[in-house]
């Protein structure tokens, strides 16, 4: 007997068609914008990580040596693959680009509530519209599938940001400040206590005095954002400001705007974020985590060697998400369904094979005897399936050229024409033939 290992997951029929579910609804509103699929490899060179976020990195990655002597990983994420493909072809791609994708992602870290060492994302991106509508439209999107999934507006909140007013606002101290390390700490504020948090801004480069300063600016309200310009006196700030205002403007717009809430203080932890940041939260603040996230990130394609071109994204994570849904009670039933049926009696293979076939051919999913067993199997054995209907091919109701149709709910069995089962029925059940 072997041991799963470690931080990754199987998956059970009931399970998987819970989770196909909601992939498919998350999926499903993503093409409704006009999102087109793509696939992208497991393995990619570990240089590229190495590159986008230094030597350390390594250390939280599934990397070695493959028989060609190349150094590779396992994909921990997927934008600076999807930069690389945009690179790639860039100039033959009519712009904005809309991609999506869902698939699995590897880190070696510790597990823990929502986190895993093998998970799994629905990657959601722009690329090439710098248009705040195009910010607004990836908010529109995460907040469209969560309704999907049957959350309510009151079950989740975007927190937004904006990276360029916290480095602008950083830049305007009299002080030589780590302005990455300083946004980190802020990412940081909610998960460690004061004391470290303004340990990090110190580290930074603030003053005590400053970190307290800079801290009480990230408190500043909405309505009073235009303080923040004063106070930096920077176009980089003023301009980040109107950015954030224009947003949230087209967010109303989009119908989204009330799930919207100003919080200075949410920075994404990765670097590459250049504008507007946003992450989604339970309202309830049962599941105490961020849900999932996304923002600008304007400078990634030209970092891996692509001309100038703004992106914008979000990824929703299945664990956070399952807890979300699960925590608001709309995860779908851990439960197999099955359509049809189709039930052996005596030397009738021919004729269950043909009327398996053809409700197959109407799209249903529909299963029959494989194995031999008794009419009482059998019909256990649907029992268990969740078969909603059962159709019985038995060489009695044959010589009187019928079958026999069960409603498994209600227990109510009719009988219907054989030549006539399903004819021009979409979904012939009990009800059509009582």
């Amino acid at each position: 007997m072997y041991d799963r290992i470690k931080g990754f997951r199987d998956f059970y029929p009931a399970e998987m068609q819970a989770r196909r579910q909601v992939i498919d609804t998350v999926e499903d509103t993503a093409t409704a914008y006009g999102f087109r699929e793509i696939g992208t490899p497991a393995l990619e060179p570990t240089e590229m990580y190495v590159d986008k976020s230094g030597e350390e990195i390594v250390e939280e990655l599934y990397a070695f040596e493959d028989r060609g002597g190349r150094e590779v990983a396992l994909t921990p994420e997927l934008t600076p693959s999807v930069a690389r493909m945009f690179v790639e072809k860039q100039q033959e791609l009519s712009k904005p680009v809309k991609w999506v994708s869902t698939r699995p992602f590897w880190r070696y870290e510790e597990p823990q509530q929502g986190r895993f060492r093998e998970f799994y994302q629905t990657n959601v991106d722009i690329f090439g519209s710098a248009d705040p509508a195009a910010d607004a439209e990836i908010l529109a999107v995460a907040a469209d599938a969560l309704s999907a999934l049957g959350l309510s507006d009151d079950d989740f909140d975007f927190q937004v940001s904006h990276r360029d007013i916290l480095g602008g606002l950083l830049e305007s101290f009299d002080a030589d400040v780590d302005t990455t390390a300083a946004i980190r700490a802020v990412d940081k504020r909610a998960k460690v206590d004061d004391d470290e948090y303004f340990r990090l801004l110190s580290a930074a480069g603030l003053s005590d005095s400053q970190a307290v300063e800079f801290d009480d600016l990230l408190e500043t309200p909405e309505d009073e954002l235009e303080d923040l310009v004063a106070f930096a006196g920077t176009d980089r700030v003023e301009a980040a400001v109107e950015n954030l205002k224009n947003v949230l403007d087209a967010a109303t717009d989009f119908g989204v705007r009330e799930n919207c809430t100003l919080s200075l203080t949410t920075a994404r932890g990765l670097d590459y974020y250049t504008g507007v940041v946003f992450e989604c939260f339970d309202s309830t603040g049962e599941v105490s985590r961020s849900v999932f996230g996304g923002g600008r990130y304007d400078d990634l394609i030209e970092g891996f060697g692509g001309q100038p071109t703004p992106a914008v994204g979000f990824a929703p994570g299945h664990a956070t998400l399952g807890l979300l849904c699960q925590r608001a009670g709309v995860w779908p039933a851990e439960e197999l369904s099955t359509d049809y049926y189709v039930l052996q009696v005596g030397d009738t293979r021919d004729v269950a094979a043909r009327i398996a076939r053809d409700l197959r051919g109407l799209g249903h999913v529909v299963e029959s005897d494989i194995s031999g067993r008794s009419f009482g199997a059998q019909l256990d054995y649907a029992d268990s399936i969740n078969a909603e209907t059962v159709v019985i091919v038995g060489e009695q109701d044959l010589e009187n050229d019928e079958v026999t149709v069960k409603d498994m709910e209600s227990g109510d069995q009719t009988t219907a024409p054989v030549d006539g089962f399903p004819g021009d029925h979409d979904r012939p059940t009990f009800e059509d033939f009582a």
